[in-house]
């Protein structure tokens, strides 16, 4: 017998589900479900296994997730560097994170390398040209969180496009472009490392933040957003580096080196860990 206890954001999701397969009981439940309502936040992480690989899945509602950049504290000016030092920041304004991870490369002094944009600032530009390195491994893209929406975009598209992001970290490669794996990819390759990324669906509501659990290469790791998550778009954050916060899994990764930016969601303070 479970004696496990729902906290309400997976109550809300147990009764959604049985009102979908249930037509009598939704005429009868419905009101319920009205009292409890949607919960504020639906951002939440968990295990999956992928080709007999694991990893850790995180998902965001872009329409109604507060998805967020972090890199210096606003009051100081230094860099954070740690989602220890991010949470104190939260904490102030009565807010936690749900979830957060490295949120795109960054030079040695923790300055991103190409574009970045938190809370509609840029502070670096977009970089358009061929390079060394997974960064430069054209094509690149950036991770723009705008109005009601994200979306992973091909570097020349954003420029193209030039979307007003009120938060955007340019990353490479790019993991899938319009459903296909990145070109250069090798599905044997023996370059392997702890790795994540971000993808999202087409109408930019849904956001997958992917960390794995053990080495893998590019190929492999970009076919569990092609192919098991359904992503048309998905970037490369980083390998080696690679650290989740997920309070609701108890993990929080540490790191003897200081992070560059973090990508994270924001709740209030009192929100339910699921």
């Amino acid at each position: 017998m479970w004696r496990g206890r729902l906290g309400p954001l997976s109550l809300y999701r147990v009764l959604c589900a049985f009102l979908r397969g249930h037509p009598i009981a939704a005429v009868l439940l419905a009101p319920l479900v009205l009292a409890l309502g949607a919960p504020a936040s639906a951002a939440s992480c968990r295990a999956i296994t992928v080709e007999g690989a694991g990893y850790t899945l995180c998902e965001a509602d872009a329409a109604r997730d507060d998805i967020r950049l972090f890199l210096n504290d606003p009051g100081s000016d230094t860099l954070l560097g740690s989602f220890a030092n991010v949470e104190r920041l939260l904490e102030k304004q009565g807010k936690r994170l749900a979830f957060a991870m490295n949120g795109g490369m960054y030079h040695p002094d923790r300055r991103p390398v190409g574009l970045y944009v938190e809370a509609g600032r840029k502070t670096a530009p977009l970089v358009t040209r061929a390079g060394p390195g997974n960064f430069g491994m054209l094509p690149n893209g950036v991770f723009c969180v705008r109005k009601g929406r994200a979306d992973v975009m091909e570097t020349r598209d954003f420029a193209r496009t030039d979307p007003d992001c009120r938060h955007a970290t340019q990353s490479g490669p790019m993991l899938v472009i319009d459903g296909a794996l990145h070109p250069r990819f090798i599905e044997d390759s023996d370059s392997r490392f702890i790795r994540n990324g971000v993808g999202t669906s087409a109408d930019g509501r849904r956001v997958w933040f992917l960390i794995s659990d053990a080495p893998v290469n590019l190929h492999r790791f970009a076919r569990v957003f092609r192919d098991y998550l359904g992503a048309r778009q998905a970037l490369y954050l980083d390998g080696k580096v690679s650290r989740l916060h997920a309070p609701g899994l108890g993990r929080s990764d540490g790191s003897f080196l200081p992070l560059g930016p973090i990508l994270g969601v924001v709740v209030d303070e009192g929100a339910p860990l699921d």
